[in-house]
């Protein structure tokens, strides 16, 4: 796959994630939360171009940089995100502020890591946020299927933001 449908694969996730974040959403109870993140991760390493060939020590540190921000996106993201069950023991999850500014620092840090990388002559293909996205969103559903489980069912309490939309079993600070 060239670096442009890379982009647009990347973007395409973006934009799907952070606009079903700020959605109360039901989570699905299927075991199969790391699909997406495993075709992510099996897309980025099919490529070549992940390691620049004339750079491989500091084109590998600048991945590693890239990957503990990808983890530190994911699991902010997933701990300012919040979780709830209903008394139909169904579990609810919406994205809050802080989360918001979870992606931005962490948008930022990868944008100053390509620059950072450019100013030293490093050739940096697009595989590497590729994997960064899947690190995000495995650690980010990973986080939320373990928080998930420890959830019990509320018992007895009306809506909490209109009719049909679940109330939260405790407000979790964020």
């Amino acid at each position: 796959m060239s670096g442009f449908v890379d982009a647009l694969a990347i973007l395409a996730v973006v934009i799907l994630v952070v606009a079903r974040q700020f959605r109360t959403r039901r989570m699905a109870e299927d075991r199969r939360w790391w699909v997406v993140p495993v075709v992510l991760f099996f897309l980025a390493v099919r490529e070549p171009g992940l390691i620049d060939p004339g750079h491989r020590t500091a084109s590998a540190v600048l991945l590693g940089a890239e990957l503990l921000i990808a983890l530190a996106t994911g699991l902010g993201w997933a701990w300012t995100t919040r979780v709830w069950a209903t008394q139909d023991g169904a579990v609810w999850s919406r994205g809050s502020k802080a989360g918001v500014l979870v992606w931005i620092t962490g948008i930022a840090l990868r944008a100053a890591l390509i620059g950072l990388g450019a100013a030293f002559g490093l050739h940096q293909d697009t595989s590497a946020l590729l994997l960064g996205l899947a690190l995000t969103l495995l650690a980010r559903s990973g986080i939320l299927a373990w928080r998930a489980q420890g959830l019990h069912p509320v018992s007895g309490q009306g809506a909490a933001y209109g009719e049909d939309v679940p109330q939260p079993a405790w407000k979790e600070r964020v």
